[in-house]
């Protein structure tokens, strides 16, 4: 199954938390955040403006996002976790 995202929504999978800080501290899971780092997996085709112009989703699968903490919808296909999010909670682009 995959899933197809509608409108501006994309679909990330996060990337995996650092275990050991910078200077080599190994960290607890309960020490670990949530981590803000995704990678898009799927894209919506975009949204119409007030005019009927589609306006596409300004990311690609593949791109590496920061996405605002706590936001969009958790889902699990086939044992993997992926978040759905709306293209406005998409911090920025890590290139």
């Amino acid at each position: 199954m995959t899933i197809k995202p509608l409108s501006n929504r994309v679909v990330l999978k996060n990337l995996e938390a650092e275990e050991t800080t910078k200077g080599g501290i190994i960290l607890t899971s309960a020490a670990k955040e949530k981590p803000e780092i995704a990678e898009v997996i799927a894209v919506g085709e975009g949204e119409k403006n007030e005019n009927g112009v589609l306006i596409p989703v300004s990311v690609k699968v593949g791109d590496k996002v920061i996405i605002a903490k706590y936001t969009g919808t958790n889902v699990k296909l086939d044992g993997e976790d992926y978040i759905i999010v709306s293209e406005k909670d998409i911090l920025a682009i890590v290139e």
